[in-house]
């Protein structure tokens, strides 16, 4: 009888994190959330950060109650968001604050980024990732330009799931699907690009060869009952994690979305997406750290809606609530205009329900009257947003897709599913699973050979997910 093996996901989100024991026994993965928690950025002065010490104390109570629930833990992973990072010492420590992407402090790098075509085309080219004001690239710049001094206190860059691997092994590396975020990766081989480095002034010292996908980085050190547990590098980008979750056809038609703060829309492909096309449509070049890539769109997602929230005094705070409200938004006639969500001003305004109107008001449209109203909205605006996307994938690519397989939070809201169905012509076939989680404990269970690989993963796992299939209505 095989025995069960019990691996720990710490899967961290920019809303909220989770510590998830994944079971694996008899060809079957059973996951249990031991410990959740909130998560935001705080703002301090006119900047935005992240509070380290307060998610790592998370993280520790989160793998205590896993220990205290199962018997061994043969190993943990670690995923999270993607191109924030820590800059630290020799020893570790943090030698500068850990800003949050949302921050604005990159926008005139931003600018002269993409007003400089010739730069702009020739960094796409060597990374494949397009110019995004949350880019680790326009951070690190930012940084080393208005506090020169931290190249002198600095030797380390870790983006935050190498930040905690390190902090449980003890372990410096640089994961190379995290790296695939910050627009500093060579789009052709897992190496730093010396282009972007050099554009962007960041000096090579500070990262280490990125490390593949499933290499195991030593043992946990310095929390009890873990002596004999791995640290494993599974792919450090939520995203890549997700769409490792996801039971895909073997033959390429499936396009994947991720929906939660971010609508993470993209496929999977052998080769990056590149050239002029690519670059206008900003497609990111994911890489999974196996040597293969999930060419994929940054819709602004359910940020749109999580944001509006904070205008109503009265909003859902439990199921029940959120139930009754989706259900009196979609009694309602559909907008006569709908939102251009790639509109910038929905970064981080002040008041989302301000720059929804403002953007309403210019286009001579109403804004909604009440809660349900802007729900309805939202919903319907990144659905055509999430369809734009891949009629821009079919154009580029050559391919017609067959379905959508969605995962994320706005799996669960059949509003934004039967929308994003509705935009795009294609059935979205939703999953009731903690995707990032699912795509971390696998790569964990294949780096332990206890699964031969990702695609025996996702045909085990396909035999047990029950999906929700919205079709297409006109």
């Amino acid at each position: 009888m095989q025995t069960p093996v019990h691996c720990a996901a710490v899967d961290l989100g920019a809303t909220s994190g989770r510590v998830i024991v994944g079971t694996w026994s008899k060809q079957r993965l059973e996951l249990t959330e031991v410990h959740r928690f909130p998560n935001q950025f705080r703002s301090l002065g006119a900047h935005d950060y992240w509070d380290l010490p307060y998610l790592w104390d998370e993280v520790r109570a989160g793998l205590v109650k896993a220990r205290a629930q199962f018997p061994r833990i043969a190993s943990v992973g670690v995923d999270s968001w993607g191109v924030d990072y820590v800059l630290t010492n020799d020893a570790g420590r943090p030698v500068f604050p850990v800003h949050a992407y949302r921050d604005a402090r990159t926008q005139a790098g931003l600018a002269k980024l993409k007003n400089t075509r010739a730069a702009l085309a020739r960094i796409y080219a060597a990374t494949g990732i397009p110019a995004v004001f949350y880019n680790s690239s326009l951070q690190l710049a930012e940084t080393i330009e208005s506090c020169p001094a931290v190249a002198d206190l600095a030797t380390h860059c870790l983006f935050l799931p190498d930040y905690f691997n390190f902090l449980l092994s003890g372990e410096m590396n640089n994961g190379h699907s995290i790296a695939g975020t910050t627009q500093l990766l060579d789009v052709h081989r897992p190496a730093w690009s010396r282009a972007a480095l050099d554009y962007f002034r960041v000096p090579p010292t500070w990262l280490t060869p990125p490390v593949p996908t499933g290499q195991k980085l030593g043992r946990v050190r310095g929390i009890a009952g873990f002596e004999e547990t791995t640290v494993i590098a599974v792919p450090g980008h939520d995203t890549t994690c997700a769409y490792d979750a996801m039971p895909a056809a073997p033959d390429g038609t499936d396009i994947f979305l991720s929906s939660g703060t971010w609508s993470l829309v993209g496929f999977e492909s052998a080769q990056p997406l590149l050239g002029t096309g690519a670059l206008a449509a900003r497609v990111a070049n994911d890489q999974t750290g196996r040597g293969d890539y999930r060419p994929l769109v940054n819709v602004i997602g359910l940020w749109l809606l999580e944001s509006t929230l904070k205008d109503f005094a009265s909003r859902p705070t439990n199921d029940r609530q959120w139930a009754a409200l989706i259900r009196v938004a979609e009694s309602l006639p559909l907008p006569a205009r709908l939102l251009d969500v790639t509109d910038p001003a929905f970064g981080n305004p002040p008041s989302m329900k301000k720059a929804i109107d403002a953007q309403l008001k210019k286009a001579r449209a109403r804004p909604p009257r009440d809660l349900a109203g802007y729900v309805r909205l939202i919903c319907e605006s990144l659905g055509r947003g999430h369809a734009e996307v891949i009629q821009t994938f079919e154009r580029l690519s050559g391919r017609r897709f067959q379905r959508i397989l969605m995962v994320g939070g706005g799996s669960k809201n059949r509003l934004l599913c039967q929308a994003t169905a509705n935009a795009s012509g294609l059935p979205v076939m939703s999953f009731a699973l903690e995707g990032s989680a699912t795509g971390n404990v696998a790569s964990q269970l294949i780096a332990l050979r206890a699964v031969r690989d990702l695609a025996t993963f996702r045909a085990c796992l396909t035999k047990q997910l029950a999906a929700t299939t919205y079709q297409p209505r006109s």
